[in-house]
């Protein structure tokens, strides 16, 4: 009997899904003639008929359950850098160079003192004088280690005592002294930064004069003046903490989070979509003039197959939640799916090419096949349905012609990349002539050499070139003006389920992720 080329026809499950990611299915049925022929003949041999009478007479009914993959929870990490330059700059502007300046006359420079006399105490009166002067600063130096900035502001003084009792003109004092703030930051629940400020100063040479003999001291004049230089510090230090634009980047990379990563770019493309839900602040370093924030995001993580699904709709900034963020830990889910369109092809070529040999049928002899048409599809109870509409015929016998129903269940173990059919079972005979033969083909032992070495078919390396693919897609992605950067440290895989949309399995992964803040400069 002379063979044809079998035809596949196509079933018709949903278009979604299953279609898009029908190529990274390849890696659980390949176009391999041994697979496809063993998976078919295990089908074939296994069933155990008891007679056409039990057998329904109709297909299978078809699956219409689809592949719904739960959206995974992850936390990231969110760095923000502030460069102090920017503060340094600002208070530089902000703090006068000159300070205050004095011109008090009539103050009193030495105060009356007894003085003995040959034998008399006499009482010296008091010396007055016209104090004048000024107070400048240098530049502004910032520091930062731990969890403090450090201002210090140098002051250089020079005052003079004129009209010094009638006797000097003047006499002019010069000193120096240091003003050191420390500041300590801290973030409100608008994320508006705050801080506590601790100044303190020393002269390094307190200013005087030497008159007669006698030191004039201008210390306490000058701390009175000072004291109103460290309170105008004290206000402007806070105030200008704005300058480290600390909300402005906060916000900027919460509304930029709202997005989607590709994880592999085709065959098929997947997607993962990140839907902040909450925001934590878990303190902050300074070290080489920076400020560091540590900031926690907590997200919602969806896996999409095909095209670029739309960003979710942004959400306002959430209220600072004081929460020490930890390691970034990101899960995503991947759905392997085969799509059965796919499978009915490899099944019919592989069919065609057995044919060309007789099958030996107990109680019959050889027999001779055509297999015309291949069908697949999910079914219910978790499922596939296989029918092959064949003819058949015995050497001097009648040909038989019709349609055989087969179903089986996929399975794996958790974290196992081998797949075995089990349950194998003759489901329903359609528009059949001679269907005892058919029975008795579908039922051959000729065939059971192939069973064994089809049941088992190991796809690990199909599942780690695939696992490369996303780890290269994720290591480093620039989205706009963020870069999620991403290592897989663990991947697992759950166990196949057959569905109205194709066999699917449950492949999860597991990393570490930072999301930072990038922004693309503009281009001249």
């Amino acid at each position: 009997m002379k063979n044809t080329t079998a035809r596949a026809t196509v079933s018709t499950p949903s278009r979604s899904i299953a279609e898009a990611a029908g190529q990274i299915a390849g890696a659980f049925f390949r176009e391999n003639e041994l697979s496809s022929v063993s998976i078919v003949s295990a089908l074939l041999c296994v069933a155990c008929l008891s007679g056409c009478d039990r057998t329904p007479r109709e297909a299978p009914p078809r699956a219409t359950d689809t592949i719904s993959v739960p959206p995974q929870t992850s936390t990231m990490n969110v760095p923000i850098v502030a460069d102090m330059d920017k503060l340094a700059a600002s208070l530089e502007q902000a703090v006068p160079r000159r300070l205050w300046s004095i011109d008090k006359p009539g103050q009193t420079c030495l105060p009356p003192k007894k003085v003995k006399i040959l034998f008399a105490k006499i009482k010296t009166p008091a010396i007055q004088c016209r104090i004048t002067g000024t107070v400048v600063r240098g530049p502004l130096v910032l520091e930062g280690s731990g969890k403090t900035i450090i201002v210090t502001m140098p002051l250089h003084a020079a005052i003079s005592a004129r009209d010094v009792g009638g006797v000097l003109s003047r006499e002019t004092a010069e000193a120096d002294a240091r003003v050191r703030a420390v500041v300590r930051l801290d973030i409100a629940r608008d994320w508006s930064p705050r801080a506590t400020v601790s100044i303190a100063y020393d002269w390094t040479d307190e200013p005087h004069v030497d008159f007669l003999g006698q030191r004039i001291e201008f210390t306490s004049k000058a701390d009175a003046k000072l004291a109103g230089v460290v309170e105008r510090l004290e206000r402007s230090l806070p105030q200008e903490l704005g300058r480290l634009q600390l909300r402005e980047q906060i916000a900027q990379v919460w509304g930029s989070a709202f997005t989607s990563v590709q994880l592999n770019r085709a065959n098929p493309p997947v997607w993962m979509r990140i839907t902040p839900r909450q925001l934590s602040y878990g303190g902050y370093t300074i070290s080489r003039n920076r400020v560091n924030l540590a900031l926690g995001m907590t997200a919602g993580t969806e896996t999409f197959v095909g095209d670029r699904p739309p960003d979710p709709q942004r959400q306002p900034l959430p209220a600072m939640s004081r929460t020490q963020p930890g390691p970034g830990r990101i899960l995503f889910a991947i759905p392997v799916i085969a799509d059965y369109r796919q499978l009915e092809p490899v099944l019919a070529k592989a069919l065609v090419k057995r044919s060309r040999r007789p099958f030996e049928v107990p109680g019959v002899g050889a027999v001779r096949a055509q297999f015309h048409q291949v069908t697949v599809y999910g079914t219910t109870g978790d499922k596939i349905a296989v029918g092959l509409r064949f003819s058949a015929a015995a050497e001097g016998g009648e040909p038989a012609q019709g349609t055989i129903w087969l179903t089986a269940t996929p399975r794996n173990a958790v974290n196992d990349r081998r797949v075995a059919f089990d349950d194998l079972t003759v489901a329903g005979v359609a528009d059949s002539v001679g269907t005892s033969l058919l029975l008795k083909l579908a039922n051959t032992p000729g065939i059971s050499g192939t069973v064994s070495a089809a049941l088992t078919q190991n796809f690990e390396k199909d599942f780690d070139k695939l696992i490369g693919k996303i780890t290269r897609a994720i290591d480093e992605k620039r989205i706009g003006d963020i870069i999620v950067r991403a290592r897989v440290t663990d991947v697992r895989t759950g166990q196949l389920k057959a569905a109205g949309q194709g066999v699917y399995l449950p492949v999860w992964g597991r990393g570490t992720a930072t999301i930072s803040l990038a922004p693309v400069r503009a281009r001249n």
